[in-house]
């Protein structure tokens, strides 16, 4: 159901509003490139800080630009689940192809509460629900265990898997009925030569065509070029979580011209000795930055 490329992508802001002119814009560099599909409103999106205002907006808005040309898989996680209740529905109502929800945070619910929060948000729709495993950015790990049994419940088909191992992944894909998809860009060849099925990527946001060639490459077992794409990208992948995300993919966007750069607070901009780096490590790439 998911396999493939998708981009986790960033919500731009102009004088901390939402600004739509310039998602629209990457939206469109995303489609034109061939990636799978569009993911809004998530981490990299910032949804922490989008009111529930602008969470529709942006939700309403990737629909319709993306009219029907990929899946739209839209971020509707919460650490409330009344609140993830309400953005499975709104994304339902405005045409989103499935729904992405992260483990709740900071409340850290033991693992049967966990359970009950993804059947809760399940029950309420039809959509496909992709489950989200970070538990750097939540303090809740899904356990296996509890991956397989949200796995039995209907319309709960996928995982997004940041865990950053691939052991785990491994275990996934051998001891659950979810599709397994890649959260950690550096660890996306490797997680799919193990099952997985794709990738919810960061990186695409600059460079979507070469995850999306890469991505098909793996599934192809077209190895090698699979394996030098995953090489050349892994530098930029590096200094892009130098700092915490999305404020390197922001700065490498700026650097681009396709964004100003503007994050909401409490994050900020990168430190300048680190927005060298990166800036070093993307005119090494080729093709992002001039000579």
């Amino acid at each position: 159901m998911f396999r493939g490329s998708y981009v986790a992508i960033v919500t731009p802001f102009k004088g901390d509003e939402v600004d739509l002119d310039a998602l629209g814009e990457l939206i469109e560099r995303q489609l034109a490139a061939g990636t799978d599909g569009i993911v809004p409103a998530g981490c990299t999106g910032e949804a922490a800080t989008l009111s529930h205002e602008e969470h529709h907006r942006v939700i309403e808005f990737t629909v319709k630009v993306v009219a029907g040309r990929a899946k739209v898989i839209a971020g509707a996680g919460s650490n409330c689940t009344s609140e993830a209740i309400s953005l499975t529905r709104y994304a339902e109502k405005a045409g989103a192809d499935a729904v992405l929800h992260i483990t709740p945070y900071y409340n850290k619910p033991t693992q049967e509460g966990i359970y009950r929060h993804y059947k809760a948000v399940a029950e309420v729709t039809g959509l496909p629900v992709m489950l989200y495993n970070v538990p750097s950015r939540t303090g809740r790990e899904i356990e296996i265990e509890t991956a397989a049994r949200c796995g039995e419940i209907k319309n709960i088909v996928a995982i997004k898997e940041a865990g950053g191992s691939v052991d785990r992944a491994s275990r996934l894909v051998r001891e659950t009925k979810l599709e397994v998809l890649s959260g950690d860009d550096s660890l996306t060849l490797p997680m799919i030569a193990v099952g997985a099925v794709g990738v919810v990527s960061v990186v695409a946001n600059l460079v979507p065509r070469d995850v999306k060639t890469m991505v098909d490459d793996a599934l192809a077992a077209r190895n090698d070029s699979a394996r030098a794409l995953h090489l050349k990208m892994l530098p930029l992948v590096n200094e892009l979580f130098r700092e915490n995300n999305p404020m390197g993919v922001k700065a490498a966007l700026k650097l681009m011209g396709l964004l100003n750069g503007e994050l909401r607070m409490p994050l900020c901009e990168l430190r300048p000795e680190n927005e060298k780096r990166l800036a070093a490590v993307m005119r090494a790439y080729g093709g992002l930055l001039g000579a």
